[in-house]
């Protein structure tokens, strides 16, 4: 057995038998993002026989802080590249199937059953709901997690068992969950739900240990706190029986505003709100818009007019969507500029469209 195995062969209850279940073993990882590498160069180091990564995105600066498997020579390039060079100059002996391109629902039951185990590592609902079905449908196990600025969460879905659905049986309202772009995260909060998901993954391949499941491990780092919820499977949800549209699932309700053309006609007295971070706003912002952020907006309502009608706008319309759902949750006449700032720059104002 490789000498490099040695300290977890000296664990107890780990022996020759557990190693070499790791190196028959089949992984696929969501996502070569801040996820994907904590958990990618983990699973090759502990001796994943082959990992699978899904990911069509190129690596930018801005990842840097927190996605450790990429470096400087890497900005512009596939993050699957540097993955699979990142694997290959920690164990050769890990085979490394790169799928360049953005799980969708065509390619999901395909790409699931030709490996044993499946860990969600994607940055948005709609992947995250599409890997919880294709995972049910195929009787695969799934280990996800997700991070949001200082906190994080992490769980095991085993066929058959309480999944990602039971405890989320719908997705938020569209924008009420920032993104690492415009909330931020904290890069060492990402490796600690990596690292969780990780040891989830050599416990489910190895059969040692208690797997996270119908348990969900909650991380607040400005607290330095663990806590665990118990959830249980839905003896009243739907079966899953198919495939469907993850982003008209997540995000119906965005397509529910008002156009560019007919904001701009509009000849009403009312309030324009820019729900955006005020990074966003200094770089480009609609005429005579108030600006309050989406995180903020439920804390601060008292400073919008309720004698007004309001229209909310962010960047793509989601967020703003929320912030609708926000104001007229609160008894205000409510609705959100479809397709955001974008859709005007496209549609109304060419000059915007640098942002």
């Amino acid at each position: 057995m490789d000498l490099r195995y040695s300290r977890q062969l000296a664990l107890p209850g780990f022996g020759p038998d557990e190693q070499a279940r790791l190196a028959a073993s089949r992984v696929l990882v969501i996502g070569a993002g801040g996820l994907g590498s904590s958990v990618i160069p983990s699973l090759a180091a502990a001796g994943v026989g082959t990992i699978g990564i899904v990911d069509d995105d190129t690596v930018e600066l801005s990842n840097l802080h927190r996605q450790l498997m990429h470096g400087m020579s890497d900005v512009g390039h596939r993050k699957v590249a540097s993955a699979v060079a990142t694997v290959g100059a920690l164990n050769p002996s890990t085979t490394v199937i790169a799928v360049p391109e953005r799980l969708t629902a065509a390619t999901a039951l395909d790409l699931f059953s030709a490996f044993d185990l499946v860990l969600d590592g994607s940055d948005n609902f709609a992947t995250r709901y599409l890997a919880s079905d294709a995972a049910t449908l195929t009787g695969i196990p799934l280990v996800w997690g997700s991070v949001s600025q200082y906190g994080g969460q992490a769980s095991v879905a085993l066929p058959g068992g309480p999944g990602y659905r039971d405890l989320f049986p719908a997705p938020p309202p569209p924008g009420s969950v920032l993104s690492c772009e415009v909330g931020g995260v904290m890069p060492t909060v990402v490796a600690l739900i990596g690292s969780i998901m990780s040891t989830e993954a050599i416990k489910l391949i190895t059969g040692i240990g208690t797997p996270l499941t119908g348990r969900v491990t909650i991380v607040d780092a400005l607290t330095g706190s663990f806590r665990e919820l118990s959830f249980a499977k839905d003896p009243t949800a739907a079966p899953i029986t198919g495939l469907i549209d993850y982003e008209a699932f997540c995000e119906a309700s965005t397509a529910d505003g008002i156009s560019p053309a007919e904001l701009a006609g509009r000849t009403d007295d009312f309030t324009l709100l820019d729900v955006r971070e005020p990074w966003e706003a200094v770089l480009v912002a609609l005429p005579g818009s108030t600006l309050i952020p989406l995180g903020s907006l439920a804390q601060r309502l008292s400073e919008i007019d309720r004698s007004k009608p309001v229209v909310a706008y962010c960047h793509h319309g989601v967020r703003s969507a929320g912030a609708r759902d926000i104001l007229a949750a609160a008894g205000l006449d409510a609705t959100h500029l479809t397709g955001g700032i974008d859709a005007w720059a496209v549609d109304l104002d060419s000059e915007m469209a640098r942002y």
